[in-house]
């Protein structure tokens, strides 16, 4: 009796670790591209907050920023059956057929650093696009002396944040400081070094008086300061925009990058994990609700966007600091 007694209470205690290790969250987040700074550091947040929450979520990174390579990962995580997929597209519209096949299978998605995604449960930014372009054309137009040409880069054509920003900053620019002007259209290379290094230098050929680069995409800035540094125009070509920290400390402290801005990547990998818990509990998002990581946020139910505000300045003073947290 004793014997039967003690098989069905371990058979009960499986049963029941079954049942939590089945009811326990998955999620995977396809991100832009592996391998570099910033998504290393956003995968630090996912695997920290994710031991926090007791979910189990990981981070899937491309060998390139191909949107076909990110159309793959995510049908992999829908065959895995996960509860929640989060991306960082490089092609919105790409990843619509694929999206709308993981909704149709029961799975939430997460976006961010995509506004109007389509088939996407929420997009969650850290900053306001026209605020961060804006924040970046003023850094410029200092930098410059409100005068000059200058070249805009972005991750790629096709990425709807990245656009917003320069679209912002250009518009900021013309309103503001009329003796700026823009060389070009946008340069779609912001995601390789090796890209954004050959464009600045045939720039700076094309352009012998060109005075600024405002680059968005992980390595835009990074690209455009070492092109500067190797022609030694650091005091000739202002570089702004949004990098590494850790990548970019050498370039800003010898004057190839003066600056620029960033939301923590570490923090965004926190917020994934944040918001697909409350997605997974039903706890309603709405406007003027403080999220850890976001601060007090604006929501748009329409877009099913949540805008939150916190930013990093990459200066000098602020740089070690940030460097410090593994950025």
């Amino acid at each position: 009796m004793k014997k039967t007694l003690l098989v069905c209470s371990l058979l009960a205690l499986f049963s029941t670790a079954s049942l939590h290790a089945a009811d326990k969250l998955r999620m995977g987040v396809v991100v832009k591209v592996g391998g570099i700074p910033w998504f290393n550091a956003m995968e630090a947040g996912i695997k920290s907050e994710a031991a926090k929450e007791g979910i189990d979520a990981w981070m899937v990174g491309p060998t390139s920023s191909d949107p076909a390579l990110q159309v793959r990962a995510i049908e992999d995580l829908i065959a895995q059956k996960v509860d929640i997929i989060g991306v960082v597209p490089n092609d919105p519209k790409v990843l619509e057929p694929v999206l709308k096949r993981a909704r149709d299978a029961g799975i939430k998605v997460l976006v961010h650093e995509s506004p109007d995604q389509k088939y996407a449960n929420w997009d969650f930014e850290l900053v306001d696009a026209k605020t961060h372009g804006e924040n970046h054309m003023k850094a410029l137009a200092q930098c410059m002396h409100e005068e000059g040409k200058y070249a805009a880069y972005v991750g790629s054509l096709t990425v709807p944040l990245h656009n917003a920003w320069v679209d912002s900053a250009v518009a900021y620019q013309k309103a503001h400081y009329p003796n700026m002007q823009m060389v070009g259209d946008k340069f779609g290379v912001g995601e390789s070094l090796d890209d954004s290094i050959r464009t600045t230098n045939e720039l700076m050929s094309k352009y012998p008086d060109l005075k600024g680069v405002i680059a968005f995409g992980s390595q835009g800035p990074i690209g455009a300061g070492r092109a500067v540094l190797s022609r030694n125009k650091t005091n000739a070509v202002c570089v702004i925009g949004s990098f590494s920290p850790g990548q970019g400390q050498m370039l800003v402290n010898r004057g190839a990058i003066k600056g620029g801005y960033i939301w923590n990547p570490m923090t965004a990998g926190e917020v994934f994990v944040r918001l697909a818990s409350m997605l997974q509990k039903n706890e309603p998002i709405t406007n003027g609700m403080s999220i850890e990581g976001l601060g007090q946020v604006k929501v748009d139910e329409s877009t099913h966007t949540i805008l939150g505000n916190n930013t990093e300045s990459l200066d000098k003073t602020n740089l070690p600091r940030l460097v410090k947290l593994g950025l």
